[in-house]
Formats: structure tokens, sequence, C-alpha cells
């Protein structure tokens, strides 16, 4: 990405935009801030921004809400940021079109490493067509159905490459358990969780990611997965 990344922040209290802007602004990022739902929507529509960082508790639209409009058009990045901390908000945020979510109180080091993750997410999610995805050592050819980790082939069966795909395509986002599973064992298999941990395991050993300390997928306790990129 090039340039000055812009960043919408829509959140009802004064205290966090401030906080944002000026820990933003000193990261290099352009700020610009909104305090209602529907000035959030207008400004997304009007000012193009990179990134959205985005309230739940918000006093005309609930968050929720906002994340479905905005959806309707644009494949902006969205980051929740809510004291909403039920794993069923989390979900219901993610499933809506959220890119990620965190909760108040939050760490501004965790809070920039997943935005900057969120901003390299984005060439992937609007060009899903590319065709060659690298994050490190690990390197996946879709066209070719080829993985590669530190220049040695890694054998994967048709569901874990399904599942290592979906990840790729949408690295640095949280995707839910059902969205997972829908993808790729179909509607039916809703509620079969334990085909998803069984399949991350062996990804996880086949890719040489340690689940203790990820370097490659993250388990975002009961919510979903997430792929981290390359710094």
């Amino acid at each position: 990405m090039s340039g000055i990344a812009r960043i919408l922040v829509i959140d009802d209290e004064p205290q966090i935009r401030k906080f944002l802007r000026i820990s933003l602004e000193a990261n290099g990022f352009e700020v610009i801030e909104a305090a209602t739902g529907k000035q959030g929507i207008d400004l997304c529509a009007t000012r193009t921004p990179d990134l959205v960082v985005l309230d739940l508790g918000l006093p005309d639209l609930d968050g929720q809400q906002v994340v479905r409009r905005i959806r309707d058009w644009s494949p902006v990045p969205i980051i929740v940021l809510s004291v909403r901390a039920a794993e069923a908000e989390k979900v219901a945020a993610l499933d809506s079109g959220a890119n990620d979510y965190m909760t108040k109180p939050f760490g501004i080091a965790e809070f920039m490493a997943r935005l900057r993750a969120a901003l390299r997410s984005r060439p992937a999610e609007e060009g899903a067509a590319q065709a060659l995805h690298r994050i490190g050592d690990l390197e996946v050819d879709l066209a070719a159905h080829r993985v590669t980790l530190a220049g040695a082939p890694v054998k994967l069966s048709r569901k874990e490459f399904d599942l290592l795909r979906l990840l790729v395509i949408h690295a640095g986002r949280v995707l839910t358990h059902d969205h997972l599973l829908r993808e790729v064992w179909g509607p039916a298999h809703l509620h079969d969780t334990q085909y998803l941990r069984v399949y991350i395991g062996h990804l996880r050993q086949k890719l040489g990611d340690d689940a203790a300390e990820p370097k490659l997928i993250v388990n975002e306790i009961g919510v979903g997965y997430r792929l981290m990129t390359a710094e």
C-alpha cells in the first residue's frame, strides 16, 4: 500500500477518539472521526478511508448495523473496538463482515499490530483471484494447489488445502468457526467444530506451527481462527 493510510474512527466517546487519533497520527496515519453511526457511514462513503475502527455502542445505530450497511457496498477493512466481550457479540460482528474484534480496555501495541494486519489483508480480499500468496516462509499457489514451506513441498489433503486457502485469502482477518465450517464442509456441518480443531491441528503440524506460540495460525478463543501476516 502506498501513501498515508486514512483511518476512520467511529466512536461516541471523545476520550477514545482523542486517544486513537494521537496514537494513529504518531504512527503515520491520517485520522477522520465520527461520533454516530450515520455520520460514520456518510464519511465512509465520501472520504474513502483505508480502514474503519468501529465501536458497537453508538447513540443512533448499533455497530452491527453499521458493519452490515458498510458491507453493502464497501470491502474496507473494519476493526470492531468494543466493551462488549461476549463471544456471541464477536461472532455476530465478524459474521456481519468485520475483519477483527478487540475489547476495551485494549493495549495499543496489539491494536496497532492488528490494524497493520487488516491493512495488509486488503489487497488479498479485493483481489481474491491472486494465485500466489507468500507469508514469511510459507508459499501457497492456489492455481497449482501447491504449498511449500521454506522451499520444501508440504503435502496437504483436499480439506486441509481448502481450509488453508480460506485463511490465506483472508490473511490477517478473523474467520469465524461457522464461516470456515460452512465454506469447507458445508452448511450441514456448522456445529461440527471438532472437525475444525482436528484439521487446524493437522495444518499446524505440517506447517511447523506451535499452538502455544503460534507464528501462523492464531486461535481467537470461542470465535475462530486468523492467519498471521508477515511484518
